[in-house]
């Protein structure tokens, strides 16, 4: 998460949520599992929410803050609407972090802490995409972003202030990370623990599905699993592209252009010589006279170097120029007047003594404007085509700032508009189920996805040739059941699916009445009179399902939560069917004598303390600020951004 945080400060359209979750940050460990907000009540105002110490919530607040939020989340995962997060639990956490914040500040303000303006200026000033061309902080690029995000200087200070009281007052204490060994030793005792046992599984395949459903029992379906049949929030995306293909005609060369390019460039054309010397550098003179003798007796340089313990450099077809640049003109004078085959040196350089031998030499001829006159169109074409882009995309750019409309936009730069059908954030089209995502489009989707409704349009990158589009959110489609009558098909097969799970439950549940009443497991299996897959006998220990990265399967997960002799019935993953799990036997760990398995238990478990201690402090916070909510409220807020109803919208 820190690292999806960096990378939206480097964006202007990221940098201003980032300061709106920076609580997320910095206190979410500790916030983050602070439950029971709805359990405390209170005479809070209207149109609030919640009274945290004398903060109130507003309604408008945790609307514009959920909002916020689930737009930073969009840059991770963009498929993410208003109605997955708030059933993930997305509004919960950001209620969390309201009040958890307001707690933390309050109390720190209590303390005689204070964050000084000069601090918060140097936070504001220090994000990378608020600093102008000069790498300073740039004072109309803040209020730009200010304006597109429609929020003002007071709330980011406000939240700066905030957020960092909270860490000043979170962070030393999630670095407690000291565990004692005795307390640890239960723990590492734990993960020698083995454990024997028989799992059976009974698959949905197998089992009679009964009766076909009828149209009652599919509405009766339908209506309970209505979320299965939603299509997910949409957008209607409208762009025009500029490309390097539309403003060819204009980024033809002309001869004259052409001419006064060789001119410039004569230098480049005219005739030249290169070599490719080998060298080394001696940084005294009389190593440097010891090398050359061995050169010039016959050994080659790079041999002569090694021996003094100096390896040496191979210049390969430069012009005097170039290798004058690299070393002196002294010595480009030296090395360019010498013979192929010549041994030069000592010569006095900038780094030291210089040895060096020609190995080639090679005369270039001069080219003549006829000869390179195709080289040059194509370099002054896409100098030109890139000129001609960066024109109307300022022109564009300008526009925008005017709060020009994409059709103005369009029609202005003779652009051509078009428009999608409506788009689910990955770019594909839910009522057309034979056609596949443009990757072409996904830029552009995306950006539509991070608008609201009324924003300005804005430009797009679409590709290295300095392509980009214009896009403007058309129209956002909330998302919606299709009707019974168009997914009837998928509904009976789910009707047919779930009742086939629900027969395979009753025939788990009957094999374990029957274990419960001392039958040994695969007896009550084959008395189901079904063709089962044979039980399996297993003996893990806690550490192999602990080390699996993956995470423990869920039989060998709950085998390891049940009592000895014990069974229990668990559903199979992907509705495939029923779990029967027998624990036979457990047989206790004891790690008082592997000291590596104390020690490695205490550095796991003290990774996490510090996030305890932090949880119970941030409790001990709200309880000593005192927090107030009105649960009508807050029932009122969530239904209102679930039908789409927010302000922020």
């Amino acid at each position: 998460m820190l690292a999806f945080f960096r990378r939206l400060t480097q964006s202007r359209g990221g940098v201003i949520i980032t300061f709106l979750v920076l609580g997320v940050i910095a206190i979410a460990f500790a916030a983050g599992d602070v439950t029971g907000i709805g359990s405390l009540g209170g005479s809070i105002a209207a149109n609030d929410v919640a009274k945290v110490g004398k903060a109130e919530v507003t309604e408008s607040e945790v609307k514009s803050r959920v909002q916020t939020e689930l737009e930073g989340y969009r840059q991770q995962q963009p498929t993410l609407d208003m109605a997955t997060y708030v059933a993930q639990g997305g509004f919960e956490g950001t209620m969390e972090r309201i009040v958890s914040s307001l707690a933390l500040e309050q109390f720190a303000r209590n303390q005689g802490m204070v964050i000084s303006k000069r601090a918060v200026d140097g936070q504001i000033a220090s994000i990378p995409a608020l600093q102008g061309p000069t790498g300073k902080f740039d004072p109309n690029l803040y209020r730009q972003v200010l304006a597109e995000r429609k929020l003002t200087d007071v709330q980011i200070r406000g939240d700066i202030v905030r957020d960092t009281l909270a860490q000043l007052l979170i962070l030393p204490t999630n670095g407690a990370t000291q565990m004692p060994a005795q307390l640890a030793l239960p723990y590492a005792s734990l993960l020698l623990e083995k454990r024997a046992g028989t799992i059976g599984f009974i698959p949905t395949s197998v089992v009679p599905a009964g009766p076909a459903p009828s149209d009652a029992d599919l509405a009766t379906f339908y209506k309970r699993n209505v979320a299965r049949y939603t299509v997910p929030e949409r957008r209607i995306v409208r762009y025009a592209v500029v490309t390097p293909d539309m403003v060819k005609a204009r980024a033809v060369p002309t001869d004259a252009e052409i001419a006064q390019r060789y001119q410039q460039d004569r230098a480049k054309y005219a005739a030249t010589e290169k070599r490719t010397i080998t060298q080394v550098v001696v940084s005294d003179q009389a190593g440097a006279a010891a090398i050359a003798a061995k050169a010039k007796g016959g050994a080659s340089l790079s041999d002569a170097a090694r021996a003094a313990g100096l390896e040496a450099s191979v210049q390969t077809g430069v012009d005097k120029a170039a290798y004058a640049g690299a070393t002196s003109t002294t010595l480009a004078d030296t090395m360019f007047a010498a013979a192929k085959g010549a041994v030069v040196g000592p010569v006095r350089g900038p780094l030291g003594w210089t040895v060096a031998k020609v190995d080639s030499v090679d005369q270039v001829a001069a080219r003549s404007l006829d000869q390179v006159r195709a080289e040059i169109a194509a370099a002054l074409a896409t100098q030109k085509s890139a000129a001609a882009l960066s024109d109307i995309h300022d022109k564009i750019d300008d526009a925008l700032a005017k709060n020009a409309t994409f059709d103005e936009i369009a029609t202005d730069q003779k652009l051509q508009a078009q428009t999608t059908a409506p788009l689910a954030a990955n770019g594909a089209n839910p009522d057309d189920a034979t056609a596949q995502p443009d990757p072409k489009m996904a830029p552009l989707v995306a950006a539509a996805f991070q608008a609201s409704e009324g924003d300005a349009p804005q430009m797009v990158q679409t590709g290295p040739d300095g392509s980009f589009a214009v896009v403007g959110l058309g129209r956002i489609v909330a998302a919606a059941p299709r009707p019974l009558a168009q997914v009837r098909d998928a509904v009976l097969r789910d009707v047919s699916a779930d009742r086939s799970r629900q027969a395979a439950r009753k025939v788990a549940n009957d094999v374990l009445a029957r274990i419960n009443k001392g039958m040994p497991l695969p007896q009550s299996l084959l008395a189901t009179g079904l063709k089962l897959p044979p039980p399996q006998t297993l003996t893990p220990t806690r550490a192999q399902i602990s080390a699996n990265p993956q995470g423990a399967p869920p039989a060998l997960a709950l085998m390891f939560a049940m009592a000895q002799g014990t069974a229990k019935t668990l559903a199979a993953p992907d509705n495939s069917g029923w779990f029967v799990i027998k624990l036979d036997r457990i047989d206790r760990g004891d790690a008082s004598r592997t000291p590596a398995a104390i020690n490695a238990t205490r550095g796991n478990i003290g990774r996490g303390l510090g996030r305890e201690y932090s949880e119970q402090f941030a409790k001990a916070v709200r309880a000593d600020v005192g927090v107030k909510t009105d649960a009508a409220a807050i029932a009122r807020v969530k239904a209102e951004l679930l039908s789409g109803g927010s302000s922020n919208n």
